[in-house]
């Protein structure tokens, strides 16, 4: 009986996960027959969950109007894991959340039993949070990204460019996109010179938080690729287009994805430099992931991009290894530059 009702609160979680679950698909997820999750819906409706069915080869279920989860249910770990959440929340970088998690962060402790308010108060008297000056992202916005990945609906925004930085940190509009910002006058307008663009239309996959940064994670199909959005830099059109089926993205980890996209994004400036240390140790010093050219176990060649040489150089200054510049006279006289005025501020 214990089994069959956490069956039945799991069913009610996954409905309330998607709009729509076929019906072999779900009860493989809950690792049971057909037969038997036909028999769990049954029960939900007796208890009064709107679980509607549709029939035929791609008959399914979904959780109609009305439908509530029961009152919420959390093991230890999961009551302290939500409440460090909260708290982190309070202080993130999604505008509008603040006060909201602050109330239920306070709701949240009046319901936990007296040794896990002593642990969660524990947490919070022992850190403190800091507030950045990174970008906010509109919990509206997120919210509405996260309901059309989950209904599997287009997405229909305008996208703002913005600046680029060394490794792309701060790169212009769409990331890995730079053909798409700026034309050959370097304005922004479309590629066919219209002067204002048309909305993106793209397929949601994934939201990924990234530092303080949100990405998404779609398929465009204008471009008709694979591409990785800032959220803050979205302006979400309503209502959301026609439905999709979803596609594998080429990667299986999303996080991975947008680290190299972001990474490689509309680098305007780009430079072979030799490096005296070891592939290794210039892997683990890089902010994305990169595979350096192996020369032997004291020297590798890496292949660097910036938007600006000067920016180049001063990354470079902080890898903490000797280097030689291979092709970029450009870089060269930056890094000569800037040794310069070290030397001149040391007192030379």
């Amino acid at each position: 009986m214990l089994e069959t009702s956490a069956r039945l609160l799991r069913v009610l979680s996954l409905l309330q996960v998607r709009r729509d679950w076929g019906g072999p698909e779900l009860a493989e997820r809950l690792g049971v027959s057909t037969r038997t999750l036909r028999t769990d819906v049954e029960r939900l409706r007796s208890l009064g969950y709107p679980v509607e069915a549709r029939s035929g080869v791609a008959g399914g279920y979904r959780l109609g109007a009305g439908g509530v989860l029961p009152p919420l249910l959390l093991d230890d770990e999961e009551a302290v894991a939500v409440a460090v959440g909260l708290r982190t929340a309070a202080a993130g970088g999604v505008a509008g959340i603040e006060e909201t998690s602050v109330r239920a962060l306070v709701k949240l402790e009046q319901v936990l039993p007296g040794r896990l308010r002593g642990r969660v108060r524990a947490v919070s008297a022992a850190t403190v949070a800091v507030g950045g000056a990174g970008p906010r992202v509109d919990a509206e916005v997120l919210t509405g990204i996260a309901g059309a990945i989950r209904d599997r609906e287009r997405l229909r925004f305008d996208y703002a460019g913005g600046s680029g930085g060394v490794w792309g940190e701060e790169p212009r509009g769409d990331e890995g996109d730079a053909q798409d910002i700026t034309n050959a006058a370097g304005n922004s307008s479309d590629a066919s010179g219209g002067g204002v663009r048309p909305p993106r239309v793209v397929e949601p996959h994934r939201l990924v938080a990234w530092g303080r940064r949100w990405y998404l994670v779609a398929w465009d199909n204008g471009r008709e690729a694979w591409r990785t959005f800032r959220v803050d830099r979205m302006n979400l059109k309503t209502p959301n287009g026609a439905r999709f089926v979803p596609r594998a993205l080429p990667e299986e980890d999303v996080a991975e994805f947008v680290r190299r996209s972001v990474g490689e994004a509309s680098w305007q400036y780009r430079a072979r430099v030799k490096v005296f240390a070891s592939a290794e140790y210039v892997k683990n010093r890089m902010p994305i992931p990169i595979e350096p050219e192996v020369i032997d176990e004291s020297a590798c060649i890496v292949e660097l991009g910036s938007d600006d040489p000067h920016q180049l150089a001063v990354w470079l200054g902080l890898m903490d290894a000797d280097f030689d510049v291979l092709d970029a006279p450009e870089l060269v006289a930056a890094v000569r530059e800037l040794g310069d005025r070290y030397h001149r501020a040391a007192g030379g």
